[in-house]
């Protein structure tokens, strides 16, 4: 069960909010009954991409098996 300030991994690509299938988010909001998350993507340096309004089957838990990998995001 995914809730807030939990880090989830994106499960596809979102090209108008560049964004890729596996960039790491935080979860600042779950909407009532989970029908939807709110969640805050950002640079490794803090700096906030973007917020979006996701379904679940958007966004995965992140496993502990995982490691982070970086890629350069465009500047908008």
């Amino acid at each position: 069960m995914i809730k807030e300030l939990d880090t989830v991994v994106l499960n596809k690509n979102l090209p108008d909010l560049g964004l890729e299938a596996g960039d790491v988010g935080t979860v600042v909001l779950v909407h009532a009954g989970g029908a939807g998350f709110e969640v805050e993507f950002a640079t490794l340096a803090g700096e906030t991409l973007t917020v979006a309004t996701l379904v679940g089957s958007a966004i995965r838990p992140i496993d502990r098996h995982e490691i982070a990998h970086v890629r350069r995001v465009a500047h908008g």
